[in-house]
């Protein structure tokens, strides 16, 4: 079994302009970041075993021991490095459950667990072992800040963290590894000095290479003059649709504004969801949305409240092999999402065409332009801008493929893994990981829009039941 390499799991010790982003708009529920993972163990893990595993883990994977360092001014981002006074107690706990010890008390914890702040002075990240399920199961539930990683990096640390067989020794971190390494200590003025000093060494370097890039921009626009104009007008039309606030009102059914947290799941089969996708002449994530728009649409219909389109948020993964892992390389997208459309068919392929022409937009990867400069911005100024930027939304839905095979946490088969995104200004976050074969659904809703939790996960069910018959 190969090893897998840890170190460099997070990326470069500075944070890039998103992160910097995520992590200075923490400080604000409407804006906060952090997600979980909650897992269904067979059994509970042997305790001394389990704080071993986590401890090994950390030494393998240093981002896990860094904490986050910030300037004394935020036109430099901020940095993560070695938490010297790391605690491994603090960040990985057990509890109980009280009987019977059923998913939805271990749901409504992970829902806690997850609505409050991690501590910005330690390592972004806790773990709780939670005991007590009925029929002798467990839960696991890991929080994460998004500033340290996307949904793709966390399946990387997930296939590094956790066991390919139940016997011990059966992940792929190496068995052994050196003691953290002692460098120099970042504070918030050596943060700043070091930039400037960066800006001093790279001044003449950065300035040639400015200018190269110019000459080269200026020779290709001298030997295609009109095609360089259309590409500029391509993008600069690209942008204005990225930027362009979904043309649909938001849900009235949905304007809860509360800050709780409520979670359910559900759990497909990736096969029969796949096919039912293909049937339609889409793909399995098309088929994902479209069975979630049609969750929305019974709800709606419930009430006696039935809309046509609901304004929908998508982050698009721009990961690539050349990427460091973990860290955050993806965009967003704002989709007029067709919830009224009844043919679970015709859903799907609205839902194609959409994701299609996004992928295909000369500017989807625009938020690298706008990082740079709101990132730089004083906390309170850029919380209110980010929190206007994503309140135009009632749902956001994120699909990240996973693990194809069981893994083990400590001796204990893992049996599901729901992922729990956060909610920055929308009623519900959906989102869906596969794992060994089972599409794995967790949503995270305001408690004060969607009021009736029996209501919603029966439309949810009846959602992705009828976008799977597509496929029989």
């Amino acid at each position: 079994m190969t090893e897998l390499d840890g170190r460099g799991w997070g990326g470069p010790a500075r944070m890039s302009p998103a992160e910097a982003l995520m992590w200075r708009a923490e400080g604000d529920l409407r804006t906060r970041s952090s997600g979980a993972l909650v897992e269904l163990l067979d059994t509970a893990p042997d305790w001394d075993r389990f704080l071993a595993a986590h401890d090994r883990a950390t030494h393998a994977i240093p981002r896990l021991r860094d904490r986050v360092v910030e300037p004394l001014l935020p036109v430099v981002e901020p940095t993560w490095t070695e938490d010297t006074h790391f605690d491994l107690s603090y960040h990985v706990q057990r509890i109980r459950l009280p009987e019977p010890g059923t998913l939805r008390q271990l749901l409504d914890l992970a829902g806690q667990l997850t609505s409050r702040p991690l501590d910005p002075n330690r390592p972004q990240w806790e773990a709780i072992l939670v005991e007590g399920l009925e029929d002798g199961r467990a839960g696991y539930l890991l929080k994460v800040h998004h500033a340290m990683s996307d949904g793709l990096g966390m399946v990387q640390l997930l296939g590094m963290a956790h066991s390919e067989t139940e016997a011990p020794g059966g992940n792929r971190l190496p068995a052994s590894v050196a003691a953290t390494s002692s460098a120099p200590e970042v504070t918030p003025l050596s943060l700043v000095a070091d930039r400037l000093l960066e800006g001093v060494a790279d001044g003449p370097g950065q300035l040639l290479g400015t200018a190269g890039r110019a000459l080269g921009l200026l020779g290709r626009a001298l030997r295609d003059p009109a095609g360089t104009a259309e590409r500029a007008v391509d993008y600069g039309q690209s942008l204005r649709r990225m930027l362009t606030p979904p043309a649909a009102q938001r849900s009235p059914l949905l304007r809860g504004g509360g800050f709780g947290y409520r979670l359910t799941v559900h759990d497909v089969s990736l096969d029969e969801l796949k096919a039912a996708g293909k049937a339609a002449g889409g793909s399995v994530n098309d088929a994902y949305l479209a069975s979630v728009l049609g969750a929305f649409r019974r709800y709606h219909e419930h009430f006696g409240q039935p809309v046509d389109q609901l304004p929908m948020a998508i982050p698009i993964s721009l990961r690539d092999s050349s990427d460091p892992m973990g860290g955050n390389r993806f965009t967003g997208a704002r989709f007029v999402a067709p919830v009224g459309e009844a043919d679970p068919a015709a859903r799907i392929q609205l839902v194609r065409k959409f994701i299609v022409n996004v992928r295909a937009e000369p500017a989807i990867a625009f938020l690298d332009l706008l990082t740079p400069v709101l990132s730089k911005l004083p906390s309170p100024l850029l919380t209110e801008l980010t929190a206007e930027l994503t309140k135009v939304s009632d749902v956001q839905a994120s699909n990240i493929p996973g693990l194809g095979h069981p893994v083990y946490l400590a001796g204990a088969k893992v049996l599901r893994m729901y992922p729990i995104g956060p909610r920055p200004g929308v009623t519900a976050m959906v989102t869906m990981v596969s794992y060994d074969g089972v599409c794995c659904i967790g949503v995270n809703f305001d408690p004060e829009a969607i009021t009736d939790l029996e209501l919603f996960e029966s439309c949810l069910r009846d959602g992705f039941d009828e976008v799977l018959a597509l496929a029989k």
